[in-house]
């Protein structure tokens, strides 16, 4: 048992070889810290190491009376703080090649290149854990990339398109109100009703523009309301039935009274004539559009619009509902009555506020055509519209 006194002088030169070492690590790291974090990890090393040297020779040199005995301390010491060096510069060589991965991982993110972690998969250790985050990090930024530049390419594509659809009907409106001014029209009041078609069609393209900005923006609101899904669609079949009958299109609506949900019902009612005024331009003469509400078996309403327009490529699948998109031209025919979704805004708008119902939509083909189908929580079902 070694006495109190003895311990506590112990403790005090352990203590003070290593308050000393440490200062003179402090300085070496001060010194380097430039350098390359395998030199610095050998300074760590380097500096725990001489504590524990300096701390045995002096204990040592206080306590032991035979000089062999101090030698061959000494001797060991030296051999164990050299061999520990060793080790350290080998350790702190694997931490530098570490160091150096992800230096190079963290430029290529910055370059902007997309960057892998090639570890091993048992690897957990700190600096595995860093790389697999940073290649986490730059998977996530290059599909940020990639989604703004399809943001950037739809919205390039949509101001084109406005432009040129915005064009069409301020042109004929500049010929007719020219020709009114120099008495030249033959049936003024025709050119009264012409006028007023395509001021109601730059109405609604600005309407949709407005709508679409809002959805966008996040600063769309809803004022929701128990609504029955069947009225909405009782409702846009009856307020398209004469541009559907224009074209020689049949309506037919089924299902009934049932499927109540929690919704905005002027919102919801912009959705079911747009699908549906999607459907009638899209479909030949003759055909036949059929709409049907129903519930599923997970509490929600379904509104599907099946159309007879020759179906959509699949690859467009994913595209159909992005901002501006437009199909071939069999699937971006003309307005009938002053009434269009050309511009690539109806379906985008009906998405925007699918889900701003916390609902979704989808399409398929289905036959000779399409099918648009939107889930739509039901009244109670505990999900509610945002805003």
């Amino acid at each position: 048992m070694i006495p109190a006194g003895d311990l506590a002088v112990i403790i005090a030169v352990s203590l003070a070889c290593a308050l000393g070492a440490g200062l003179l690590g402090l300085l070496a790291l001060h010194l380097t810290r430039s350098a390359t974090m395998g030199v610095r990890i050998v300074v760590v090393a380097a500096t725990g190491m001489l504590a524990v040297v300096a701390a045995m020779v002096a204990i040592a040199q206080g306590m032991y009376i035979s000089e062999h005995d101090l030698t061959v301390l000494l001797y060991v010491a030296t051999t164990a703080a050299l061999s520990s060096f060793g080790l350290a510069l080998v350790l702190s060589r694997l931490f530098a090649r570490e160091a150096a991965e992800l230096r190079r991982m963290a430029r290529a993110i910055g370059a902007g290149e997309r960057v892998e972690h090639a570890g091993h998969p048992r690897d957990h250790s700190e600096m595995a854990r860093l790389a697999d985050d940073l290649a986490t990090t730059s998977r996530r930024l290059d599909e940020a990339r990639a989604e703004l530049a399809s943001a950037d390419a739809s919205r390039r594509e949509l101001f084109a398109w406005i432009s040129h659809d915005l064009r069409t009907p301020l042109a004929g409106l500049r010929v007719m109100a020219e020709a009114l001014e120099d008495g030249m029209a033959a049936d003024p009041s025709r050119y009264h009703r012409q006028m007023r078609s395509q001021v109601d069609h730059l109405s609604s393209m600005v309407d949709d523009l407005f709508e679409l900005s809002t959805l966008e923006s996040g600063t769309f609101t809803l004022s929701p309301e128990e609504v029955s899904l069947y009225d909405l669609v009782s409702d846009a079949v009856a307020d398209l039935r004469p541009i559907a009958e224009a074209r020689d299109v049949r309506l037919r609506a089924l299902g009934g009274p049932g499927p109540v949900i929690l919704g905005d019902p002027r919102e919801l009612t912009r959705v079911v004539e747009n699908l549906l005024m999607n459907a009638i331009q899209h479909s030949p003469t003759g055909t036949e559009v059929c709409l049907e509400t129903a519930s599923d078996s997970h509490g929600n309403a379904v509104l599907s619009v099946l159309d007879a327009g020759g179906g959509i490529a699949e690859e467009d699948f994913s595209e159909i509902f992005r901002t501006g998109w437009r199909g071939t031209d069999s699937r971006t025919p003309p307005s009938v009555w002053g009434r269009s979704t050309g511009a690539g805004l109806g379906l985008a708008i009906v998405r925007g506020i699918v889900r701003a119902h916390r609902g979704e939509v989808s399409v398929a083909n289905v036959g000779a055509g399409s099918r648009f189908e939107v889930r739509l929580p039901l009244a109670g079902s505990g999900e509610s519209p945002a805003g």
